[in-house]
């Protein structure tokens, strides 16, 4: 069975407009991504929203699960916004048990050409097909339980909640 894929924004979708010096939401790159690291592995995809995490409401947090809850597959992967990605992930964790859900994100964005989105999306979709049921995080390589992580605002990196 496929890997569903949702997109929610996130650094890991924006653009940046060299006039203004902005970032901005246009479209998902997941296609790009997939196809740049050639991956083989069946994926649907579906945007749900294209936000930065912190816009992220309740209302948007509810479709997230609710999405998750109804999704054919039971092995899901979830681009999210790194600042508020720890708090959707214990959300999803306090309601759905019996699917295997990886968020992760960017903490550069892919269009800068040295991100390290596409790192992190393969590491996710590898955690989704050997993990066990249950909700994490997924960056740096690592992979986090739902209820233990955090994003270190001085480091910029995932630890455990010690």
């Amino acid at each position: 069975m496929a890997i569903r894929i949702f997109i929610t924004g996130g650094t890991f979708d924006k653009e940046y407009n060299e006039i203004t010096g902005q970032l901005y939401f246009n479209d998902t790159h997941m296609h790009d991504l997939l196809d740049m690291g050639r991956c083989r592995v069946p994926v649907e995809i579906r945007t749900l929203m294209m936000i930065d995490s912190l816009e992220m409401t309740n209302e948007d947090r509810d479709l997230i699960v609710h999405q998750c809850a109804n999704a054919d597959e039971d092995r899901i992967v979830i681009t999210h916004g790194t600042d508020t990605m720890s708090e959707t992930a214990r959300i999803i964790a306090q309601k759905i048990s019996n699917k295997t859900i990886v968020l992760t994100g960017a903490m550069i964005p892919i269009k800068f050409g040295s991100s390290d989105g596409l790192f992190n999306l393969g590491s996710a979709i590898a955690f989704a097909q050997t993990l066990p049921p249950g909700v994490y995080v997924a960056m740096n390589g690592r992979y986090f339980h739902a209820d233990n992580v955090r994003k270190n605002k001085q480091t910029g990196m995932f630890e455990e909640v010690k």
